[in-house]
């Protein structure tokens, strides 16, 4: 139990982060729309100044492995873990793309104000509504931006992994009108910081937001703390020409996913030249099979 003080100062802490998360969005809405009905790229760059704020409002700091993939005319699908609502600030601050959230962000309030702006493709659970969802993903692509999928369909405890369901990465599988399908770059995200220290089992659950919590509490609860960091493994594009089927791909983005995320919740990284070797393979084989 904290000492009176203490509890003081970290709801203080925590009042003042929720206050400039709250004017933050207040510019942020606005600036959006006027940047949606704009040509070019602000609509874009608005949420990434928009995410990257929030994380620094709430104190949350941001580290990168990897580099994004670029590839001339073919963007980018990133295919990620999923444990709390803080995963969209961390990839949005870094990341220019598009998120594919589930249809019932859609209905939350503020959230579904702020998603909509931020331009994401909603989704159903239901398979009728397979295609029609598809193509709208494949006209976001086809227009130039990324997007990023949370295959697991959930969010977890932040401790695993879970399975990735194959029908997210349909849109994998869908040819751009140049001919070419979008890489497809997994990433791997853990919480590794609090008050500066490494995560671990008892405490790696605050930053983990599932099953019937409520934003509300789950936000108060995380702003009293500090020295909050997420770390995000950006792992060798891949090719979804060089796999046979759709689970043989969806299989190979989970297990590099799954082996990011257990190696930064051990707080161990890859080795740079190793990730350089595989992403020279992956290419290599894809331009040998569609040549």
């Amino acid at each position: 139990m904290l000492p009176p003080g203490r509890q003081m100062l970290r709801a203080m802490r925590a009042v003042r982060r929720l206050l400039c998360v709250l004017v933050l969005t207040a510019i942020a809405v606005p600036a959006q729309t006027v940047a949606i009905l704009l040509p070019g790229s602000a609509k874009r760059a608005v949420p990434v100044i928009f995410w990257r704020s929030l994380c620094v409002s709430i104190g949350l700091a941001v580290r990168v492995l990897g580099e994004p993939a670029q590839v001339a005319g073919r963007p980018v699908v990133y295919v990620a873990n999923h444990s709390s609502w803080l995963d969209i600030l961390v990839i949005g601050s870094r990341l220019r793309t598009c998120f594919v959230a589930k249809e019932e962000v859609g209905r939350w309030p503020v959230i579904a104000t702020v998603a909509r702006l931020g331009r994401s493709v909603f989704v159903r659970r239901r398979r009728a509504s397979t295609v029609r969802e598809c193509n709208q993903m494949a006209s976001r692509l086809v227009h130039g931006d990324n997007l990023v999928l949370f295959p697991e369909g959930t969010t977890s405890d932040g401790s695993r992994v879970l399975a990735f369901r194959s029908a997210f990465l349909a849109i994998a599988g869908q040819r751009l009108p140049n001919g070419q399908l979008p890489l497809v770059q997994p990433v791997s995200i853990a919480y590794d910081r609090l008050a500066g220290l490494p995560t671990g089992r008892f405490n790696r659950p605050l930053f983990a937001w599932y099953g019937a919590m409520e934003i509300g509490p789950h936000f108060w609860a995380l702003a009293k703390h500090c020295g909050l960091r997420a770390t995000v493994m950006l792992h060798p594009p891949l090719d979804p020409a060089v796999f046979a089927s759709r689970k043989e791909l969806t299989a190979a983005v989970w297990q590099a996913v799954a082996e990011g995320a257990a190696c930064l919740r051990q707080n161990r990284l890859p080795s740079p030249a190793s990730l350089h070797t595989a992403a020279s393979l992956h290419m290599t084989d894809s331009h040998t099979r569609n040549t």
